[in-house]
């Protein structure tokens, strides 16, 4: 369930940000037709393995730290970070402290060929 609402455009990351003790949560900001907005946190050590999706998407780093590794380049992930990941390009993330990031998946295109 999205925590907001047409209604309800406005939060606080403070509000809003929770870690697990040795975990990731996710949490779904708003989600329509042409993006989803999903709130990212992971504990100290936490790793997401590599993988892939066939949406673009970005990351935009709120706080903590951490490493994205993008198609085999290590980016440091730090406050303020923003990294665009093309459909289909191999990532995966390790955190070095807690730390939380925005994830947003665009929309899927549809092949027309």
């Amino acid at each position: 369930m999205a925590i907001m609402t047409p209604e309800n455009t406005a939060i606080h990351w403070q509000e809003v940000i929770e870690y697990v003790p040795t975990g990731i949560k996710s949490k779904t900001l708003i989600e329509d037709g042409n993006c989803r907005y999903t709130l990212m946190s992971l504990s100290l050590g936490k790793a997401i393995a590599e993988h892939t999706n066939p949406r673009n998407a970005t990351v935009n780093v709120i706080e903590g730290q951490g490493v994205f590794n993008l198609a085999g380049k290590e980016i440091g992930m730090e406050a303020g970070v923003f990294i665009f990941v093309p459909a289909n390009t191999p990532h995966a993330i390790q955190s070095s402290t807690e730390f939380t990031f925005l994830l947003t998946l665009l929309e899927q295109k549809e092949n027309t060929k």
